[in-house]
């Protein structure tokens, strides 16, 4: 019963997003697909919400139907939640008595018109490419803005992370903050033809690493000739571990020390030549380093978790129906 439930939710998925996929723009089917409270929600107003997420999974999931349907289903769960939840958010603001006086909209519409679209007329030209009136922009920017205040008010500013809570998070999660064996490491990269003259690059390769004898010879030389995606920053593959190259290049490496260049390295496809910069030995990167980049993972974390909390307390009080 549950998977007969399960592929049927599936194929009602798949013909809503197909039929939406065949409406053209203002021409929508325009049910109701939930009520909150007194605010009724639209099919409009969800494919508008949820299609840029939908139009993403089509390019990258098009050509696997299950995994696109199951994919777009979850995308229209999550988007219609987070219509029902900003429409929440915006009621708990009236329901508190707070106003926002029409001169800030106003001066947040205009802030909004320079900074994206430089003038009115453009705007209104972009508006109406897309369906939209100039109220419905300006309404949209009033409710942003309320629903940021909003999280401002109920999430964001009770968030705190103590230096005792990044201090216990850095100890439970040591394993997280050691790192391997390392090197710094530069390389010419010079591609050999599938056909043609493959000699040539042998050849070239020889008289490039006996121009070299330091790291700035190097540097100049992997910007001029190399071919490696990383030709752009003098060759320069920044640190990394053995493993992550081909194993001829990794046994070549291996052999290198602080400030060495290797001999050419011929492959069927490429010659290689390297220059190893620094080494740096396994070791757990110390508190000092990482604490900002715990305090952002703790924070994402919080903000999450009182979002959460504000948002169920919200529709707890709330009478919601979906459709």
């Amino acid at each position: 019963m549950v998977m007969t439930q399960r592929i049927m939710t599936l194929m009602l998925a798949g013909a809503v997003f197909s039929a939406w996929a065949a409406q053209p723009r203002g021409e929508l089917l325009n049910g109701i697909v939930a009520i909150v409270d007194q605010k009724v929600i639209t099919e409009n107003e969800a494919k508008e919400f949820i299609e840029p997420v939908i139009e993403f999974l089509k390019n990258r999931h098009g050509h696997e139907p299950r995994v696109f349907q199951e994919k777009a289903l979850k995308a229209y769960r999550d988007g219609l939640n987070e219509l029902i939840n900003r429409e929440l958010m915006l009621a708990d603001f009236e329901s508190e008595g707070f106003r926002l006086p029409e001169r800030f909209v106003e001066n947040f519409v205009q802030d909004r018109i320079r900074e994206q679209y430089g003038d009115r007329p453009r705007l209104i030209k972009t508006l109406e490419q897309q369906g939209m009136t100039y109220e419905d922009f300006r309404k949209e920017i009033r409710d942003q803005f309320v629903i940021e205040q909003m999280q401002a008010r109920n999430v964001s500013s009770v968030i705190m992370i103590s230096p005792f809570k990044i201090e216990t998070y850095y100890k439970e999660h040591i394993k997280d903050y050691r790192l391997p064996d390392q090197i710094k490491l530069r390389m010419i990269v010079l591609n050999k033809p599938e056909t043609g003259d493959r000699a040539a690059v042998e050849k070239l390769a020889s008289e490039l690493r006996r121009r070299i004898n330091d790291l700035a010879d190097f540097k100049e030389i992997a910007a001029i000739y190399s071919e490696g995606s990383q030709a752009s920053d003098d060759g320069d593959w920044g640190w990394i571990e053995t493993k992550v190259l081909r194993k001829e290049l990794a046994d070549e490496a291996k052999l290198l020390k602080k400030g060495e260049t290797s001999g050419i390295i011929n492959t069927a496809d490429a010659s290689y030549i390297m220059h190893l910069e620094d080494v740096r030995i396994a070791y757990v990167r110390p508190l000092h380093e990482v604490r900002d980049e715990i305090e952002r993972q703790l924070t994402t974390e919080e903000r999450n978790r009182l979002q959460k909390l504000y948002v169920d307390r919200l529709r707890k009080k709330a009478f919601i129906r979906f459709f």
